[in-house]
């Protein structure tokens, strides 16, 4: 039997999974990874932990699930992005990675807009915002001078867990864009943006394909984690743009929506667009080709958050389940989903979450609904921006946590009006590392082909007229409520930092 191995690092977790040719999953283990956040705005792991978590998920499909691991022809990766590993001449890790979810760089952000100006936005297609990579190394340099001097290069994520199975220190062009230090439409670091910030160009790692063989498997590794050195180890992809394969969005008809802790909002694009910034736009994993995104902070992590508060004993799926007893609108109860500010369309760390509209009137049953449908309102600012340049897609694809209840697609397909249609195979950013495995060991000869023999299309769900057109109203009422509530969640940002 041959397979592929697609490991997906996250946040949360690491997930590892087994595929064979047919595009089954054959096996698949995770393993939990801990967060630090020892101060408001601050988002920190050990890359130690990655590794540890990732081997300890192999070495179980071996031991618990008897997977064969000399099986396994080729191994990729999909990984969280922007986290910054710096490391030192000996590629030892000098301090804790700073992660995506950090907000402590707002300083950074506005120094790179005084300096750069609107060429920066003109190299990396992206204005600097806290979770990027290039703010925080410049937080690194200006706050702990004395580990930065010690820095000679830097990667993120998924791509210290890559070194540390082969060797090999390198970066692919899907993660380096989200670092805004990259040339996007030409792929190439930016000497020009590094010459202005004050940095040595050579901390940046040299710059691959994500389809591309970077290796074996260290003999150091195989030793540790039982993997054969015959693996052939693939570049892999930051995690959105594997999130994208996976869903099969190889064309600019179809966007996906993915809806984890964050939400996102992706497009394919064949060539360079100009969002003017609006939108993060991104080198992608298929060759030569592009994605733009955009992202609300807490989409997923809403419900989770209105759960863990108020879910009492009730399971997830039941506590979703609630939203049905509801009706459009929660009796008219709206949420704006900024507990832990927001990135698009509005770049605000300060802004914070409103329920608007509470009366004796709502129960529990609307709060639920109302968090649905604020999560699906962000999503609908962000498909906005697309219509607003002229953007046409016939469908999304629904992936994640939002792909799970038949309510909440349904409350999606009414609000954009489009079809939404769901992945039956669906595991999001690892099933499409397994791909770019495949491909990288030549099982197809490219990803298109690929994705026709992985991925299982599932359920449709259509608008139902009368409910868009009740959604269209009340998202008329959701959009005024940031430009309403933001000095105000700012005043209490600021009033909470004086306690």
């Amino acid at each position: 039997m041959n397979y592929v191995m697609g490991i997906d690092l996250g946040t949360s977790s690491v997930k590892v999974s087994v595929m064979n040719k047919e595009g089954d999953i054959v096996s698949q283990e995770s393993s939990d990874l801990s967060v630090d956040q020892e101060q408001p705005g601050y988002s920190e792991q050990d890359p130690e932990e990655w590794v540890t978590a990732t081997t300890v998920a192999i070495v179980n499909l071996a031991l618990k699930d008897h997977i064969d691991l000399n099986d396994v022809e080729g191994v990729s990766f999909s990984g969280q992005m922007h986290g910054l590993v710096l490391m030192d001449k000996h590629n030892a890790v000098l301090r804790p990675a700073i992660l995506w979810d950090d907000t402590r760089t707002t300083e950074q952000c506005k120094e790179i807009m005084d300096i750069c100006g609107d060429d920066f936005l003109k190299i990396t297609r992206n204005r600097p915002l806290e979770g990027f990579t290039l703010p925080k190394i410049l937080w690194v340099k200006e706050n702990e001078p004395k580990i930065f001097a010690q820095a000679k290069t830097f990667l993120l994520p998924k791509d210290y867990l890559r070194f540390r199975m082969t060797g090999d220190i390198s970066m692919e062009y899907s993660d380096a864009a989200g670092t805004v230090l990259l040339d996007v439409e030409n792929k190439t670091w930016s000497k020009e943006i590094c010459d202005k910030l004050g940095l040595n160009i050579d901390i940046c790692p040299k710059l691959v394909s994500s389809i591309d063989e970077v290796g074996k498997i260290s003999e150091h590794y195989s030793k540790f984690s039982g993997m054969s050195m015959n693996t052939r180890v693939i570049a892999g992809a930051a995690d959105n743009a594997a999130g994208a394969i996976g869903a099969g969005i190889m064309d600019e008809s179809k966007v996906m929506i993915s809806t984890g802790t964050s939400g996102v909002v992706l497009k394919h694009e064949d060539s360079i667009r100009d969002y003017g910034g609006k939108l993060h736009f991104f080198n992608h994993a298929i060759p030569d080709k592009y994605y733009s995104m955009g992202v609300t902070l807490a989409a997923g992590h809403s419900l989770s958050w209105l759960h863990d508060n108020f879910g009492e004993s009730m399971s997830m799926e039941e506590f979703v389940k609630l939203a049905g007893e509801s009706q459009v609108g929660a009796h008219g109860l709206l949420f704006t989903p900024y507990i832990v500010g927001e990135r698009t369309p509005y770049a605000d760390s300060k802004i914070r979450g409103s329920f608007i509209g509470v009366s004796s009137k709502n129960n529990k049953a609307d709060f639920v609904r109302a968090v649905l449908e604020g999560v699906i309102f962000s999503y609908e600012d962000i498909l906005k921006i697309y219509h607003e340049h002229g953007e046409k897609f016939d469908t999304v694809y629904s992936i994640g946590g939002g792909a799970k209840s038949p309510l909440w697609l349904q409350i999606q397909a009414n609000v954009f009006n489009t079809k939404v249609s769901t992945i039956e195979n669906e595991q999001g950013p690892g099933l499409g590392a397994a791909m770019i495995a495949a491909v990288g060991v030549k099982w197809f000869s490219d990803l298109h082909e690929c994705a026709d023999k992985f991925i299982k299309k599932g359920k449709s769900y259509w608008p139902e007229p009368e409910k868009a057109d009740r959604y269209k109203e009340l998202y008329k009422i959701y959009s005024q409520i940031y430009a309403q509530t933001k000095e105000m969640n700012h005043e209490l940002i600021d009033f909470r930092n004086n306690d």
